[in-house]
């Protein structure tokens, strides 16, 4: 069988070299071309485009980019007619993958949608065209399922959250060492965010000499981006593709919003969560966006498991507080144990994830 993946985002391609990997374990024949990076590549994938060239981050941008961004859409649009898959298979990216949804259906290619845009967070009326052009939805969070069915009266399928496997693959692996005590700086992979948030948290390293600050490096970022920011800092370093390896050291992380905040949890280690966007993005998200939280971890244990500190309240200041309370205050560790704990289980409950989401897939176009 072919197939055709679309991911637009390092998270994707960490998820679609899993599901690439399970295909071609289910289906030994299968011819697979994607949009994604490195991961998905070296998963057995014919790349035709890197995320790296699809990354744009918030809603100014976006608009600034749009020339781009639909001249990829025409690209990728031929490119598919070209290849005749037997599937399409798209992961999260929504603003992209939910135009090359509703065309593929026209065309009379399956659809298949593995990792559900967060429409529960925003633009809900989506959903009615999703319904339309997506013929197989594969949700990764445990409450999406009650969701769509309750308020949409669509049944998805939930098959677990791929990151449970593979951080439980990282952790039989074992820590690294390093001389001092840890804390992990995890300040996004698009270079306009990190250089929004960065510099706020290294300020933070001047208030705990006796910590190593290490920053996780994001693919395809070389080290001549991060150097100037860390330059002024006696006790800060950086990894390049160790971040899971810093997680199995770290005594604490200071975290930006999304998925990274997700494997933080998984790993067991004390978080703070960050988040600063443009003026205008963020004015324009607060009163579009209408969730509880802004971390994975809160949203999906419905209370607030870990601290978030949101623009204008993400200064080194509150950092400094509120790090200083995660390395000495251990009521506030054992309730965080306990609810990292509980959080694992709700996801994993779907069971192994790209196995189950490759099955679905390869039964449904057989």
């Amino acid at each position: 069988m072919k197939y055709y993946i679309i991911s637009g985002e390092a998270s994707g391609d960490l998820h679609g070299s899993n599901l690439i990997r399970q295909l071609h374990l289910q289906d030994l024949h299968a011819d697979i071309r994607c949009w994604g990076g490195d991961l998905m590549e070296q998963a057995g994938a014919t790349l035709v485009k890197h995320y790296r060239d699809l990354a744009f981050m918030g809603f100014a941008e976006v608009v600034a980019n749009l020339p781009t961004i639909f001249k990829n859409i025409r690209f990728c649009k031929e490119d598919i007619l070209a290849f005749q898959p037997d599937v399409l298979v798209l992961i999260d990216y929504p603003g992209f993958n939910l135009r090359m949804a509703e065309w593929a259906k026209k065309e009379g290619i399956k659809v298949v949608y593995y990792i559900s845009p967060q429409v529960w967070a925003w633009k809900a009326n989506r959903v009615k065209k999703m319904k339309q052009c997506i013929d197989l939805m594969l949700c990764i969070l445990p409450f999406e399922k009650d969701y769509y069915r309750d308020k949409w009266n669509w049944d998805v399928e939930y098959v677990g959250h791929p990151l449970v496997e593979v951080i439980d693959q990282s952790m039989d692996h074992g820590p690294w060492t390093m001389d001092k005590n840890i804390i992990a700086l995890l300040p996004g992979s698009r270079k306009q965010e990190i250089s929004k948030k960065l510099p706020i948290m290294l300020e933070v390293a001047k208030s705990f000499p006796e910590y190593q600050f290490v920053v996780a490096q994001a693919p395809g970022l070389d080290n001549e981006f991060y150097a100037p920011f860390m330059a002024p800092y006696q006790n800060v370093s950086s990894v390049q593709n160790k971040t899971y390896d810093l997680l199995l050291k770290a005594k604490a992380a200071l975290v930006t919003s999304g998925t990274a905040t997700l494997e933080t949890a998984l790993f067991g280690v004390p978080e703070i969560v960050c988040y600063k966007g443009s003026n205008v993005s963020y004015q324009i998200a607060k009163r579009l966006i209408k969730i509880k939280y802004i971390s994975l971890v809160n949203l999906i244990m419905d209370k607030l498991v870990v601290k978030e500190l949101i623009q204008d309240e993400l200064t080194t200041a509150n950092l400094v507080k509120e790090l200083g309370l995660l390395l000495t205050d251990e009521s506030r560790k054992t309730e965080l144990v306990n609810d990292y704990t509980h959080l694992k289980a709700l996801l994993a409950a779907g069971g192994h994830a790209s196995a189950q989401a490759a099955k679905k897939i390869v039964a449904m176009i057989s």
